[in-house]
């Protein structure tokens, strides 16, 4: 008897289900098939998230100024700059495992331009400008593309993290005040259209070239390994999304994944002053060693998996032991 209702339940289920033209288990399966391409495209939405919960940390700061400015007399953004700084830092950590190495070649008392490869999403600029505050008590001002300056919520953390739109002059300027800045010459064209083989894209960008000559500073060369690896640009269609962005000027090519691969950026040996050089030359000269960098730590054509595996075994690193 329970047999016998047990199966005219299953039955009369199936009856529903075909009536309302549902498969279940074609629901289930297809649901199951599709979850890893869903998730690789969502994941990046995640640092969104990031960036306002940044907002929000300053912005709450921000509210309650009267009780705060005497507690840091010299510099009111120190305590939230510092919580901000060590969110991030904890993330690259846990997420990527991530790296600074050349820490040395940074300087404290003296201003210097630092020039890195810009991925498809920069996350590796947070952590660097993250690690470098915590340990060395230096904000790294940073030149950001226009069309962030127009996100909701941006000017609340463009303010105290030092974010700027960036000219020749504002940059000049900033320097002379002896701080530190970076910038990357490829941009948002580099950061959509670079692929896994780690080619520069800075086609006749040298105005970070006379920033620098104007300034009379150091030019840092900055790259991190495994960027591209982290954060994916489809591929396909890219004509057609390169004509959209030359007339839109705006990143709109779709990025997938956040894959948590290791990260290590590495801080090249400063480039110094040299009055002689042109803005050309010292462009062409800053390419070569930001090369150097990407050849002597990473492998071409990149590789998820690989980068994957690197969380735990680094074979570049092997390999230099040994010579």
């Amino acid at each position: 008897m329970l047999t016998l209702f047990s199966n005219a339940h299953n039955y009369t289920t199936s009856i529903t289900v075909g009536y309302l033209g549902v498969d279940v288990d074609w629901w289930l399966w297809m649901t199951w098939l599709l979850w890893p391409l869903i998730v690789t495209f969502l994941l990046p939405l995640t640092i969104v998230l990031l960036f306002y919960i940044t907002g929000v940390i300053l912005y709450v700061y921000k509210l309650h100024r009267e009780r705060l400015i005497n507690a840091y007399e010299n510099n009111f953004w120190d305590g939230a700059i510092k919580t901000v700084a060590a969110l991030w830092d904890a993330h690259g950590w846990i997420w990527h495992g991530y790296e600074l190495n050349g820490l040395e070649n940074v300087p404290i008392d003296s201003p210097a331009l630092l020039v890195y490869y810009h991925g498809a999403i920069p996350i590796d600029l947070y952590y660097m400008i993250s690690r470098i505050y915590l340990i060395k008590a230096k904000l790294v001002h940073t030149v950001a593309d226009h069309f962030l300056f127009k996100l909701p919520g941006w000017s609340i953390i463009s303010e105290p993290l030092k974010v700027i739109p960036g000219t020749v002059q504002t940059c000049s300027d900033i320097l002379k005040e002896n701080n530190l800045l970076a910038i990357s010459p490829g941009g948002v064209y580099e950061a959509q259209f670079g692929d896994r083989y780690y080619r520069l894209m800075w086609k006749k960008r040298f105005g970070f070239a006379k920033v620098a000559i104007d300034a009379k500073v150091p030019i840092i060369p900055v790259f991190t390994q495994n960027i591209r690896e982290a954060f994916r640009c489809i591929g396909i269609g890219r004509r057609f999304w390169l004509r959209i962005y030359l007339w839109t000027r705006l990143p709109i090519v779709p990025i997938y994944g956040w894959f948590p691969v290791k990260l290590r950026t590495h801080i090249g040996k400063p480039i110094p002053y040299d009055p002689d050089l042109s803005a050309e030359d010292l462009q062409k000269k800053v390419a070569s060693a930001i090369e150097e960098l990407i050849c002597q730590h990473q492998k071409v054509p990149g590789n998820i998996l690989r980068a994957l595996c690197e969380r735990v075994y680094n074979p570049l690193n092997c390999s230099k032991k040994k010579t």
